[in-house]
């Protein structure tokens, strides 16, 4: 196919272009980088080919790839090829299993009005413009929004589905930190203060696909217990800290590559737990307390029989359903929780790939059900 062919590339090329050239212009004025720039035509076709592409199969396997739009000169040890390959999915699924490994991106750039595959790197800039293949039909615009290497997700499209991310979801009342940073517009400080943890766990837990569902209570407090049957499945005593432990580290140490490899082994660990049947209950300071443990309704509590839903997509309205509508007992349990334990937040993660945060809402005066899937593809 000479021309693109898949009709959801056509629609949002226009608005992408917009984005990547509105934040990109600020991007260049704040630090004097140079801009890359992304005109709607480029972003449909590379769209248009990673589509094609997460179609096809390439010794039974399903293509994973990362297309990244950028000079080679604009990245660090870039691998170029003698000859840079055409832009096309029969090119990009036998490519795919060299470069299926997190972290790897082909290059994309024009070549005599042309785009072409010009090597791979593991290092973009910021706002650097990537569509990444999930799962067939499935694909995700993202971008690095700053130098810490957190991706931040713009665009979701499966199918016939298009899912642009709301970027003022941030800022409604009641918006969790975790959701400000799964959005991408908390402080680079925060991220480093630990609000990243929750990201990185919540994406683990969803990587697993067992289902499972995360409490997180303030450390010190007694009162989450009332809302637990005893006895607990899996009681931890003391709690283990060893994901405390390392996010006690400073920034200095932080960057070191040293401490990440052992806050993702503690986040894996911890993430791991959770596919265990009942729920895991960690503390705002990352000790575990438990885990298997079964979510009971607080003495004297109500049942809860009503939750705000809200995604943070364009064009979506918040709704309020029973939370059974959300889910099964993993999911009413997680809002009954919340609705007895007004200072803790509920991760809850489904087999087939959606992911709730449950909190309380002062506004609303109800347990408000955040849909997060869509930031962590």
């Amino acid at each position: 196919m000479a021309e693109p062919a898949y009709p959801a590339a056509r629609v949002v090329a226009p608005t992408m272009a917009s984005y990547f050239h509105r934040h990109l212009a600020v991007e260049d004025e704040s630090h004097g980088k140079m801009a890359l720039l992304p005109d709607a035509g480029s972003i449909e076709r590379m769209i248009d080919a990673a589509f094609w592409a997460s179609l096809r199969r390439e010794e039974g396997y399903i293509p994973k790839i990362s297309l990244a739009f950028l000079r080679p000169e604009q990245t660090v040890s870039p691998l170029l090829f003698e000859r840079p390959l055409p832009l096309g999915p029969a090119a990009l699924a036998r490519l795919a299993p060299a470069v299926e490994r997190p972290g790897i991106h082909l290059g994309v750039w024009r070549e005599r009005e042309e785009l072409r595959v010009w090597g791979t790197t593991r290092a973009i800039p910021t706002f650097c413009f990537v569509v990444e293949v999930i799962d067939p039909g499935l694909l995700v615009v993202k971008h690095r929004r700053s130098e810490s290497g957190k991706f931040v997700n713009v665009l979701v499209l499966e199918g016939d589905q298009i899912k642009v991310v709301d970027e003022r979801a941030s800022s409604l009342p009641d918006c969790p930190p975790l959701l400000t940073s799964l959005l991408g517009f908390e402080s680079p400080s925060s991220w480093l203060e630990g609000v990243h943890v929750l990201v990185e766990l919540a994406a683990s837990m969803r990587a697993h696909r067992r289902g499972g569902s995360l409490l997180v209570v303030p450390a010190g407090t007694e009162p989450w217990r009332e809302s637990i049957l005893q006895p607990v499945g899996y009681a931890v005593a003391p709690p283990f800290t060893e994901l405390a432990d390392v996010m006690r580290a400073d920034a200095g140490e932080r960057q070191q590559r040293r401490w990440q490899d052992a806050m993702y082994r503690s986040v894996e660990a911890i993430a791991g737990l959770t596919a265990v049947d009942g729920a895991t209950v960690i503390t705002d300071q990352y000790e575990l307390l438990c885990f298997g443990a079964k979510i009971g309704r607080r003495r004297e509590s109500t049942r809860v029989q009503e939750v705000v839903v809200t995604e943070p997509i364009e064009g979506s309205a918040a709704v309020t359903v029973h939370p059974a509508e959300l889910g099964g007992t993993r999911h009413l349990s997680a809002a009954q929780f919340v609705q007895d334990q007004r200072d803790a937040v509920s991760l809850v993660a489904s087999q087939d790939g959606r992911f709730t945060i449950f909190a309380w809402s002062p506004c609303e005066t109800m347990v408000h059900a955040h849909r997060v899937e869509s930031l962590l593809l």
